[in-house]
């Protein structure tokens, strides 16, 4: 039952925070943690995907102000004495509970009073303990609670879309898993709307809507621009004041050779049309690869290079600066 997954589980402790952290530290954590267990990054390690689905279930109990409120009041609750529930009335602690042992709980019993509607998860708790039956009072249907959680997606997910199957907990604790289909080319950061796919409504009306906000786990080499690739090339000083063909990565394993023109600038970009998706095609004919190039000038010569350096700045006497000067001696 919901209850005792939440007695059992101290979704805190998954995350690696304190009950009082902040939710900019919760979130922290939970990125730096689904990053690490992504099945992407562990292909093949089924303890990695666990703990990944462990991250992102503590995450989804968290990062909701109002179900995490409700998470922590039934903690303290069984803190307090309600440990157990093997039927009506017991309590498997031993001990009698009196309602003042259960402190913030009581604004639970305020909402549901003021809301006219009942709380579905003060049914689902007490429900269990006292034998009281769940279920809203009649009254005007209202729409379910909105609900948001997070994924994180690995740079080639985001790039060409994916399904993701998301774990969501409703609140009393209760678990559900859905696919959502992730649009390709979606950024980091992105907020994607699912309709009528938040929490169930406590009256019969329409569900509420689920929000996915995506986080994207950087790649090593690639970046984005809006949907085109982009990656920084380092070329070599006789690279650029000559010109080469150079072989350049794609992010789907293979090469494609760009050639550099003789006199290329640091921060010359080039466009490689169709090569800013991956091998299934779902964007390579639509987006490019922007390559930028970086002369790279070697930190330690040898003499020999020394010397024909040297030589080539006597043969080569031009200035890079000339146009400071007088830019400097005009009048403005």
């Amino acid at each position: 039952m919901p209850e005792r997954e939440w007695a059992d589980k101290d979704y805190y402790a998954t995350l690696g925070v304190q009950k009082g952290a902040a939710e900019a530290d919760i979130k922290k954590s939970y990125r730096k943690l689904a990053q690490k267990y992504h099945p992407d990054a562990n292909p093949g390690d089924t303890a990695a995907e666990e703990r990944f689905k462990e991250v992102s279930h503590a995450y989804d109990v968290l990062s909701d102000p109002k179900t995490r409120k409700e998470y922590d009041d039934f903690r303290e609750m069984l803190a307090s004495g309600f440990g157990g529930f093997g039927g009506a009335g017991g309590t498997g602690g031993g001990r009698r509970i009196r309602f003042e042992d259960l402190g913030d709980l009581g604004d639970i019993f305020t909402r549901a009073g003021q809301s006219g509607t009942g709380n579905v998860f003060t049914d689902d708790i007490f429900g269990s303990i006292f034998g009281r039956a769940g279920g809203a009072r009649a009254g005007r249907a209202t729409k379910g609670r909105d609900q948001e959680t997070e994924i994180a997606l690995a740079f080639r997910e985001a790039l060409e879309g994916t399904t993701a199957n998301l774990h969501l907990t409703e609140p009393g604790g209760k678990q559900r898993s859905i696919k959502v289909r992730i649009p390709a080319g979606v950024s980091d950061g992105a907020r994607i709307r699912v309709p009528r796919k938040g929490d169930e409504s406590p009256n019969g009306g329409p569900p509420g809507d689920l929000f996915v906000k995506v986080s994207v786990v950087p790649h090593q080499i690639f970046g984005r621009k809006g949907r085109d690739l982009t990656l920084n090339l380092p070329i070599t000083y006789p690279e650029a004041a000559l010109g080469a063909d150079v072989k350049v990565p794609t992010l789907d394993g293979g090469t494609v050779t760009l050639k550099i023109p003789a006199g290329t600038q640091a921060g010359k970009t080039f466009r490689i049309r169709g090569k800013g998706g991956g091998s299934n095609g779902s964007l390579g004919d639509k987006t490019d690869l922007l390559v930028t190039v970086n002369v790279v000038v070697p930190q330690k010569l040898t003499k020999e290079a020394r010397e024909l350096l040297e030589k080539f700045a006597g043969v080569q006497p031009e200035s890079p600066r000339e146009h400071l000067g007088k830019a400097t001696g005009a009048r403005g």
